[in-house]
C-alpha cells in the first residue's frame, strides 16, 4: 500500500493531509506534536498500523509541510483553530468519529477534541504528552539539559543544513538517556521534514499559539477510553506527566516504555502499535 495524499481547505487553511489503508477499516487520527509535520508518523509505523487492519489518517499542522504556512513570529490562529482542523479532517474523510492517537503537543490536542467534540472520539491514545487543561496538580518540569538546549541553540532558518542540524540535536536531548540514539535515521526524517517544509522558520510559530478564553471541563469529563504511553526517560515530560493523565481522566490506563525518552523509538513500535490495536479493538 501506499500513502495518498489529499489537500484540503480547513476554514481559513490550506492542510496536507495523507491516508493508508482501507477505509471501512476504523480510522485512527495521527497527531503530531509542536512544530513537527506528519512525517514524523513515520511511514513504517503507519504502514504497522494499516497492515493490521486500521484505516491510518496523518496530516501536516498549519506551519508545517505542505500546510499552509504563516509569517514567522505572527501565528494567525489559535490552540481551538488547531483542534478544529482535526475536526475538518474527519469531515474531509467523512469520519463521523475516530480514534484520536495525538503526541507530545498533539496529545494536548486530542485531549481538547475529547473535551470540545466528545461525539467525534471514539477513544483517544496519548504518546509522550502532558494535561492540556489546568487543574491542582504539581508536575515536574523538563530536565535540565533540554531546557539548557532549548535556551543556546542557534539556528540559520534560511539555511536548510543548519535547520536539518537543529532538528537533529534536538532529537538527540529527547532520545532520553537510556536508548541509543540512531542519528542517520534521523537525520533522514529532518531532512525530509526539512524538504517538504514551506517555511522551515514558520514552524516556531507553535511556541507562540494562544488560547482564547473559553470554559472547558474537567479531565474527568472526558468519556473517551483513553490509553497513555509515556518513556520511563522522557526528558521534556517526566513520567509524572503520563501518570497524572491515567489518574485524572476516568477509565484510563498507562503504558510505561523502560528507558525511552520523547516520542516512538522505532525499538518500540512492536509494543506501541499492539497496544494501539488492542485499545481500538475493544472500540471497534
Amino acid at each position: 500500500m501506499r500513502m495518498r495524499e489529499r489537500i484540503i481547505e480547513a476554514d481559513d487553511a490550506t492542510l496536507c493531509t495523507e491516508v493508508l489503508g482501507d477505509p471501512d477499516d476504523p480510522p485512527l487520527l495521527l497527531v503530531m506534536g509542536m512544530g513537527a509535520s506528519m512525517v514524523w508518523w513515520e511511514d513504517g509505523f503507519c504502514q504497522r498500523l494499516a497492515d493490521e487492519g486500521r484505516f491510518a489518517i496523518r496530516y501536516d499542522h498549519r506551519d508545517t509541510g505542505r500546510s499552509r504556512a504563516y509569517e514567522p513570529g505572527h501565528p494567525g490562529y489559535t490552540v481551538s483553530d488547531l483542534v478544529a482542523d482535526a475536526v475538518d479532517v474527519l469531515d474531509e474523510y467523512e469520519m463521523a468519529a475516530a480514534h484520536i492517537v495525538g503526541m507530545s503537543m498533539g496529545g494536548g490536542l486530542a485531549q481538547l477534541l475529547a473535551l470540545d467534540f466528545p461525539d467525534r472520539v471514539l477513544s483517544l491514545v496519548l504518546i509522550s504528552t502532558s494535561p492540556a487543561v489546568p487543574g491542582e496538580r504539581s508536575l515536574p518540569p523538563s530536565e535540565e539539559s533540554l531546557r539548557r538546549f532549548l535556551a543556546t541553540v542557534q539556528v540559520e532558518w534560511a539555511d536548510p543544513t543548519s535547520v536539518v542540524d537543529y532538528v537533529v540535536d534536538y532529537w538527540r536531548v529527547l532520545w532520553g538517556r537510556g536508548r541509543t540514539f540512531d542519528e542517520a535515521h534521523i537525520r533522514r526524517l529532518a531532512q525530509r521534514d526539512v524538504e517538504r517544509a514551506r517555511n522551515p522558520a514558520a514552524a516556531q510559530n507553535h511556541g507562540l499559539v494562544q488560547d482564547e478564553a473559553r470554559e472547558r471541563g474537567a479531565l474527568r469529563s472526558i468519556t473517551a477510553p483513553t490509553l497513555m504511553i509515556h518513556g520511563t526517560a522522557d526528558p521534556m515530560f517526566p513520567l509524572a506527566h503520563g501518570n497524572a493523565l491515567a489518574s485524572e481522566i476516568p477509565s484510563a490506563r498507562l503504558l510505561p516504555l523502560g528507558g525511552a525518552g520523547h516520542g516512538i523509538d522505532p525499538a518500540d513500535w512492536d509494543a506501541v502499535t499492539r497496544a494501539i490495536l488492542e485499545h481500538t479493538t475493544s472500540m471497534r
